[in-house]
């Protein structure tokens, strides 16, 4: 079992940033892929990051230059520093774990609570 507690979110001007960090706590760490997903009012849960076992790093178009993910196996945490939000950002983002990875949601197994970023105009 992994829980995954997250913190960060908020609201933020077009153009701001904002970092999320998620803690996770269980298994070991080093054992998952990590990534951060998001859901919009009304729309699927989409991909955005993932930093993976191997160290492989894959972002979503819609992000790529502008969100940032890292990992920190000392403290267990997996971060998403975003910079020049869009009012398109908004969303509740949630932290993830999984071994199927990288991009579809159906590869991770455990999920945070989900903190909401908005941003606006």
């Amino acid at each position: 079992q992994v829980q995954l507690v997250e913190s960060g979110g908020g609201l933020v001007q077009a153009g701001g940033s904002l970092r999320l960090s998620c803690a996770a706590s269980g298994r070991t760490f080093s054992s998952y892929d990590m990534a951060w997903f998001r859901q919009a009012p009304g729309k699927e849960r989409e991909f955005v990051a993932a930093f993976r076992r191997s160290g492989y790093i894959r972002y979503a178009d819609s992000v790529k230059g502008r969100f940032t993910i890292s990992r920190d196996a000392a403290k267990n945490t997996v971060n998403l520093q975003m910079n020049s939000l869009k009012p398109e950002d908004t969303a509740v983002y949630y932290c993830a774990a999984g071994s199927g990875g990288p991009t579809s949601l159906y590869d991770y197994d455990y999920w945070g609570q989900g903190p909401q970023v908005t941003v606006s105009s």
